[in-house]
């Protein structure tokens, strides 16, 4: 199990965006947007894997592969919804010694996501 407190921070980010609410889904914490859009997954050691991440949408392959490119230490590509154009941002990975978070960036990412998955009315809320 990881640090409860990078949870909080995650739920912190997620549920301050306008009608976002939480649940959980295929055993991870996922948040949606009014209801019905995810937009960001927590997880935390999924499928044995040792990593603890928020998996957020990207607007597809191409944003995913840069992302993926430009620092493969913090990005990853999340089983089963990495073909759907979900990106995982690392937050911390048994085994493996990484910086802390950072906060600000995962909220921006987090936004994106949101963005991309939100109702017109609502994604120009933010």
């Amino acid at each position: 199990m990881s640090d409860p407190r990078l949870l909080e921070e995650v739920r912190r980010i997620c549920l301050a965006l306008p009608e976002a609410s939480t649940k959980l889904s295929h055993g991870s914490h996922a948040f949606q947007v009014a209801g019905k859009k995810m937009f960001a997954y927590f997880t935390d050691d999924h499928h044995h894997d040792g990593i603890t991440s928020v998996c957020v949408k990207t607007s597809g392959r191409d944003e995913q592969e840069m992302l993926l490119e430009s620092d493969p230490e913090l990005y990853y590509f999340p089983a089963y919804i990495g073909v759907s154009g979900w990106i995982g941002i690392r937050l911390e990975e048994r085994g493996r010694e990484l910086a802390a978070p950072d906060w600000d960036h995962v909220a921006d990412r987090v936004a994106h996501s949101y963005r991309l998955a939100a109702p017109k009315r609502l994604a120009a809320q933010i």
